[in-house]
């Protein structure tokens, strides 16, 4: 097993090494695209560390606007998980709350988050409660599909067992449903993310004063092509944690399917 996760491992690391030296030889060696529109990995490593330290030309450095992102994305994302993942579990175990609910659900799901931030500028400005409203969309409706989807798919034949047994309604839900339900959950909670990151990074981009979507706008006015490579580096890096996070989450609690 062992081998196994090192050979992986080596896959990864190669493969990222031979990305880096495609950029380097079209950049660098062969001069393909102009520095000032594609510069190089050096050039991109270069300006990432002095992002750490210098404010201009977007007035914050990487790590301010690092953590002005972090903190408007965890509190939408959270926020959207907690109340879509339970509401989808209710949906899929509760008929009258399917009835009540879905057909507003329908109604709202196909609008795209980005379609939200003109309405959400318009009611709450461009300050953080606008962004992490566009957020709260953005996370609320995968949340709230796969938890419904999941308790959809509990085996019958587990919930007749332990209605056999003298489980009730509620019991049987918490007992068999939602840890049935537990993969999809987590997956649901991984597209959540992932489009709350996606909407973040529009919605600083038209409307906010600091993020790493902000950062990229007034780069991109200025012709920084570097910083706004470390910004669209830094949000990869960043999704790819808090993603890699998510997955030792899932492990401890899912195995196979069921709950450890």
């Amino acid at each position: 097993m062992k081998e196994k996760k090192l050979k992986y491992t080596l896959i990864s690391v190669a493969s990222i090494a031979a990305f880096l030296s495609v950029w380097y030889l079209v950049t660098d060696v062969f001069h393909i695209f102009p520095s000032s529109t594609f510069p190089s990995p050096v050039k991109v490593a270069q300006a990432f560390i002095r992002k750490l330290t210098v404010k201009t030309p977007d007035g914050g450095t990487l790590a301010t606007h690092l953590a002005a992102s972090l903190k408007v994305a965890l509190y939408g994302y959270l926020l959207g998980i907690g109340i879509g993942v339970p509401l989808g579990i209710l949906m899929g175990w509760f008929r009258k709350v399917d009835l009540i609910v879905k057909p507003i659900f329908d109604l709202v799901r196909p609008i795209p988050p980005v379609g939200w931030i003109p309405l959400m500028i318009l009611w709450l400005g461009i300050g953080m409660r606008a962004k992490a409203t566009v957020i709260f969309v953005s996370a609320v409706t995968p949340s709230i599909i796969n938890a419904y989807t999941g308790i959809k798919q509990t085996n019958s034949v587990h919930i007749w067992v332990a209605r056999t047994f003298g489980a009730k309604s509620l019991e049987t839900l918490i007992k068999v449903g939602i840890p049935s339900a537990l993969p999809m959950i987590f997956a649901g909670l991984k597209v959540s993310l992932g489009a709350s990151w996606m909407a973040l990074v529009a919605a600083e981009m038209l409307a906010s004063t600091e993020g790493l979507g902000y950062m990229i706008q007034m780069n991109r006015m200025v012709g920084k092509a570097d910083n706004i490579m470390v910004g669209m580096i830094t949000i990869g890096l960043v999704g790819a944690m808090l993603t890699w996070i998510l997955e030792k989450l899932e492990n401890k609690l899912v195995k196979g399917g069921r709950t450890k």
